[in-house]
C-alpha cells in the first residue's frame, strides 16, 4: 500500500449488506471527490411485468420482490389497488394486516441487529465470530426472529413471500385459539426484546450526524405501521405532510450513470427515510411500554446518528412484540374475511413502512380491472444519495483526523452503509469497494 498518487482498493466481498453492488470513492489528499453506491445487479422489471396482470396479481408478485420484507410490497400493494377500486377494509381485517406487519418487523430488525449490524458494535467480523464469544445473544436474535416468522407462519401461511394476503384482507382468517400459542411465544420474545435494548444501549457509537430531510408516515393515534400520511421533518426541523396521491410530486426519482437502482429527492433534497425517519416524525405515538425503552435506551426526541439507528430498532421491536399482543388481546374475528374489490379504472396509491422505512406502490387500472401501469419506490432508493452524502462526510472527517490505511477506511465505509441497512436485493454480500486515491 502506498498513498503516492492514485490508489486503487478493490476488496471481493463486502458481508453483512443485503444484495449485491459496490462503493466507489475517489479521494484527493483529504477530501472526497468521488463517493458511488454502485448498485450493479440487473434491474429486475417488476414495473414492467405488472403491466397487463389482473388487478389481483399484484400483492402476490411484489411480495418476490424480498424475502425479507415480503409483508411490505403485499400491504404497499393492496392498498394502493384497494384505493383504485374505492374500496375501504373491514377494521377486523386492517388489525391483521397491522399484526402481520409487526410480524415482519420483528423477523427483519432482528436479523438487522444480531447477524448484520452487532458485529461492528462488538469487535466481530461476522455473527458466527460472534456467536462463539456471545453465543446467548446470537440465540436471544434468533429466536426473535423465529418468533416474527411464527407470526408470518400463522396469518401469511408461510413466512417467506406469504400466499394467505389478497386484495380486501385474506383467504382465511385464525380463530381466537389459533392466536392463543403464538401469543404465548410473543409474551416470552418480549423479554427477549426488552434484553436486546439493554444490549444496544451499552454499544459504543461515534459521533455522527445526518444533514438530510426525514421522510415516514404519521397517523394520529398510533405509530404508524401498515397506513399513514406521508410526513416530512426537514433538516431545520420544520414539519409538513403531503398526501398519498401526491407522493410522486415530491418525491422524484432519477437515473444516476453509476447505479442501475433510481435515486431520488425529496423536494430537490436528500431525504431519508427508515426507523430514524419513523422516531423522529411520531416518537410520541409508540405505546407506553415502548416508550419505557426509548428512555431505557437514552435516545433524545429526533436522532440524527446514523450509528444510533440500531437502538431505533431496537425499540421497535419491543414496540412491534407489543403491539402484537395487544391486537392478539383484542381479536374479534371478523364476519368474512375479506371484502371484495372489483376492478374498477383508476390510479390508485399506498404507502406502508417497510423495516427500512416507506414503501410506494402506484397502479393504474382500465375498466375490466387490468394493470396498465405501475410505479414501485422501495426505500433503499429513497436513500442512496443520502448514504453516499454520509459517506463523504464520515470518510473527510477520518480524513481530517488522521492517515487511514485502505483496510481502515474499508471497514469504515462497510459500517457506515450497514447503518442505513440497505436492501439491495434479496442476498447478503455487497462486493468490490473501490478506493482511488489521488
Amino acid at each position: 500500500m502506498t498513498h503516492r498518487g492514485s490508489r486503487v482498493l478493490r476488496v471481493g466481498s463486502l458481508a453483512r449488506v443485503e444484495g449485491e453492488g459496490s462503493l466507489h470513492l475517489r479521494v484527493a489528499g483529504r477530501r472526497v471527490e468521488e463517493a458511488h453506491l454502485r448498485i450493479y445487479e440487473p434491474p429486475r422489471f417488476f414495473e414492467a411485468f405488472l403491466r397487463g396482470r389482473v388487478h389481483t396479481e399484484p400483492p402476490d408478485i411484489t411480495a418476490r420482490v424480498c424475502g425479507i420484507c415480503p409483508v411490505a410490497y403485499q400491504m404497499s400493494a393492496c392498498r394502493a389497488i384497494e384505493d383504485a377500486c374505492g374500496v375501504t377494509v373491514d377494521q377486523q381485517v386492517r388489525d391483521l394486516r397491522r399484526l402481520l406487519y409487526c410480524g415482519e418487523w420483528i423477523e427483519s430488525h432482528a436479523l438487522h441487529i444480531y447477524l448484520l449490524h452487532a458485529p461492528d458494535f462488538l469487535g466481530c467480523d461476522s455473527a458466527v465470530d460472534l456467536a462463539r464469544t456471545q453465543r446467548a445473544a446470537v440465540e436471544r436474535g434468533l429466536r426473535l426472529k423465529q418468533a416474527g416468522n411464527a407470526v408470518l407462519e400463522l396469518l401469511g401461511g408461510r413466512a417467506i413471500h406469504p400466499v394467505n394476503v389478497r386484495l380486501g384482507g385474506f383467504h382465511r382468517v385464525p380463530a381466537r385459539g389459533e392466536l392463543r400459542p403464538l401469543a404465548e411465544r410473543l409474551r416470552r420474545a418480549a423479554e427477549d426484546a426488552w434484553e436486546t435494548v439493554r444490549m444496544v444501549a451499552r454499544f459504543d457509537f461515534p459521533d455522527a450526524f445526518l444533514d438530510a430531510d426525514f421522510l415516514a408516515l404519521s397517523s394520529p393515534l398510533t405509530y404508524a405501521v401498515e397506513e399513514g400520511t406521508p410526513s416530512v421533518l426537514s433538516a431545520g426541523g420544520s414539519r409538513r405532510q403531503f398526501p398519498v396521491g401526491a407522493f410522486l410530486d415530491h418525491v422524484r426519482e432519477e437515473h444516476v450513470p453509476h447505479s442501475t437502482a433510481l435515486h431520488s429527492r425529496l423536494d430537490g433534497r436528500r431525504h431519508l427515510t427508515g426507523p430514524l425517519a419513523r422516531f423522529a416524525v411520531s416518537g410520541g405515538s409508540l405505546s407506553p411500554t415502548a416508550r419505557e425503552a426509548v428512555r431505557e435506551a437514552g435516545l433524545e426526541a429526533v436522532c440524527r446518528n446514523p450509528y444510533r439507528s440500531v437502538l431505533v430498532r431496537a425499540v421497535e421491536v419491543v414496540y412491534a412484540v407489543d403491539e402484537a399482543l395487544r391486537i392478539i388481546a383484542a381479536y374479534d374475528p371478523p364476519a368474512r374475511p375479506h371484502v371484495d374489490v372489483p376492478p374498477r379504472q383508476g390510479t390508485g396509491h399506498g404507502v406502508t413502512e417497510a423495516p427500512r422505512g416507506l414503501l410506494y406502490h402506484r397502479y393504474r387500472l382500465d375498466h375490466e380491472g387490468t394493470v396498465t401501469d405501475a410505479c414501485l419506490v422501495p426505500p433503499t432508493a429513497q436513500n442512496q444519495g443520502a448514504i453516499e452524502d454520509d459517506l463523504v462526510r464520515i470518510v473527510e472527517q477520518t480524513l481530517a483526523e488522521g492517515d487511514p490505511t485502505d483496510e481502515e477506511l474499508t471497514r469504515l465505509c462497510e459500517r457506515a452503509i450497514r447503518n442505513h441497512d440497505p436492501c439491495i436485493s434479496c442476498s447478503a454480500h455487497f462486493l468490490d469497494l473501490t478506493i482511488d486515491r489521488a
